[in-house]
């Protein structure tokens, strides 16, 4: 007889890693516990690795012909909108790290779905620089934009989206600025009031459990922080090319106050904050780690980051499916139940971009707190 009270989490042989006993949680456990011969075939279907798609014709919004870009967003109205920035990830790695290892993951949803007849729609990055937090100021190599530089940027970016009849978007980061990325969010909302389905997924702490530290062969053996282990592992699968082993080295931070309270970079231990909740309890990266590595490089192979790739892969696929399953392409749920403006008044800038009686976003009415358009 099965305890009901346990019915919710699906558990493993690791007491720090449960799986929630629903769609997403099963999708996870099965990932989790796959031989690799299965995760072989997960990263075959979405041939990853393969050659970044960045400069491709038809990978993406702006290398596509338009009238291809109408053709599909009939059949598939969602975007994937990649999020990376330029940083210092040590002397062994590119400072491109970030954008292309979430540009090189959401090519491959776009090639799977691709196989299916609708592919989803990829722009490419907004941010090839990015917001950071505080404590990266000082690295060479490191280029940080202002917040609200990197915050309208989002948000106008979400506008001409919408605008282009885009509006189911699906923001994947992969950079320490998760809440810009949130504040933009909340801010398009407020702003503009408009119907839409706005995502926006950190994609590493989507799948945090395939970034803890187990018993087994393809596992890896370290904590996510930075430019270490994990990063290192999943930039030998995606673009080995870009990288130069022979400099890595292994480093540490430095606490300067007792720990258990700060979180690493996927919040793995459920502490009491995460980690850009505060600054001051521990040494800055230039004074700490001037390497630009907080972690293990030298231990990275292509092979631990594999089931962890492979659990993205399937995840965003999921999102991708349910939202298209439920709001096919063209619909959105009911005006009313998603903003405050009147359904009727919304109708002609539902309507198709350029079609006939069409209205654009910069003949919206105002309303709301904020009337800034």
């Amino acid at each position: 007889m099965s305890d009901k009270k346990n019915d919710k989490w699906l558990t493993t042989d690791y007491p720090q890693i449960v799986f929630e006993n629903s769609k997403v949680g099963r999708l996870k456990k099965e990932i989790f516990d796959a031989p690799m011969s299965k995760i072989e075939e997960i990263l075959k279907e979405y041939e990853i690795p393969s050659p970044s798609e960045l400069g491709k014709a038809g990978s993406y919004i702006q290398t596509t012909p338009r009238m291809h870009v109408i053709e599909n967003r009939r059949k598939n109205d969602i975007v994937f909108v990649p999020v990376g920035c330029t940083e210092c990830h040590g002397d062994y790695a590119n400072s491109g790290l970030d954008t292309f290892m979430v540009t090189q993951i959401c090519e491959g949803i776009r090639r799977y779905t691709l196989k299916k007849g609708a592919p989803v729609n990829l722009a490419l990055p907004p941010l090839n620089y990015g917001g950071h937090p505080y404590h990266h100021c000082g690295m060479a190599g490191t280029i940080i934009m202002p917040e609200d530089v990197v915050r309208e940027s989002v948000i106008n970016v979400m506008l001409g989206l919408w605008n282009d009849g885009f509006r189911k978007q699906v923001w994947v980061n992969n950079h320490g600025q998760l809440w810009i990325l949130e504040s933009a969010l909340q801010e398009f909302f407020k702003r503009y009031q408009l119907p839409a389905i706005i995502r926006v997924i950190d994609w590493h702490r989507a799948i945090r459990e395939f970034f803890i530290p187990i018993d087994r062969e393809d596992s890896l053996t370290t904590d996510f922080v930075h430019a270490d282990e994990a990063e290192a592992s999943v930039a030998q699968l995606l673009f080995p090319e870009m990288l130069d082993m022979k400099y890595a080295v292994d480093t540490e931070g430095e606490p300067l106050l007792p720990g258990g309270h700060f979180d690493t970079s996927v919040d793995p231990y459920r502490r009491p904050q995460l980690w850009q909740q505060g600054e001051g309890q521990a040494a800055i990266e230039r004074a700490a780690v001037p390497e630009g590595v907080v972690g293990c490089p030298t231990r990275a192979s292509a092979k631990k980051a594999k089931r962890p790739i492979a659990a993205i892969l399937k995840y965003l696929t999921l999102v991708h499916d349910e939202i298209l399953e439920t709001y096919p392409a063209g619909k959105l749920p009911p005006v009313e139940k998603i903003c405050l403006r009147d359904p009727k008044e919304m109708e002609p800038f539902l309507k198709e971009p350029m079609s006939k009686g069409w209205k654009s976003v910069f003949e919206l009415p105002y309303i709301g707190q904020i009337n800034s358009l």
